[in-house]
């Protein structure tokens, strides 16, 4: 990212829209995703649990699946060189959905877990956020990863394993959502209100 395009970067688009969705409408499309096809519902998923991007949750294969661990090994692949990978901590639900969906257990180990395009797979995101009642403006795949940053930095999780879990090259583009937004940005509004309301 050039230094123009990260200081103009914003959790809101050009028309005011927000990015990411808020933690209701978060709850709302996972609460959605277990209404749709399995296999729809277990991608859907996935992408709201690591806040990964869309094609590197199509990367996925079974052995990325640490159980053990309860963990969701991704490779970042929107860094310059391959082999880039991060450990996601993931409930173990999740991975349990998984290895049901994906009846793991007669699973080749190296081939992809979802066969669907990326266009489709992006199909599938909306359809769910279409479910949950989520408007047009944050029906995107992208939402969910804003998402997942957005509750990450408001539950006080440090930069530093956001970045990791993100995987983000510099600590600089995961301060980005370290900006108070939605319910935490209404509390600090309110010391200012003390005494006069």
């Amino acid at each position: 990212m050039c230094l123009q395009a990260f200081m103009e970067w914003s959790l809101f688009d050009a028309k005011g829209q927000r990015k990411y969705l808020t933690s209701a409408e978060r709850a709302a499309f996972i609460a959605a995703a277990f209404k749709v096809d399995p296999n729809a519902s277990s991608f859907c998923l996935t992408l709201a649990f690591t806040g990964a991007r869309i094609s590197e949750v199509l990367a996925l294969t079974p052995d990325r699946l640490d159980q053990s661990e309860g963990t969701i090994i991704l490779e970042t692949l929107k860094r310059r060189r391959k082999g880039l990978f991060r450990a996601v901590p993931v409930p173990r639900d999740l991975l349990s959905h998984l290895v049901t969906i994906h009846r793991l257990a007669d699973y080749p180990s190296k081939e992809r877990l979802w066969k669907f395009s990326r266009p489709t797979a992006w199909k599938r995101v909306r359809e769910v956020m279409e479910l949950a009642g989520i408007g047009p403006g944050q029906a995107k795949p992208k939402s969910l990863r804003h998402a997942f940053a957005v509750e990450a930095v408001q539950q006080r999780i440090a930069l530093s394993l956001i970045r990791k879990w993100l995987g983000h090259a510099k600590i600089e583009t995961t301060a980005l959502y370290a900006e108070p937004v939605g319910e935490e940005e209404r509390a600090l509004a309110r010391l200012t209100w003390r005494g006069i309301t």
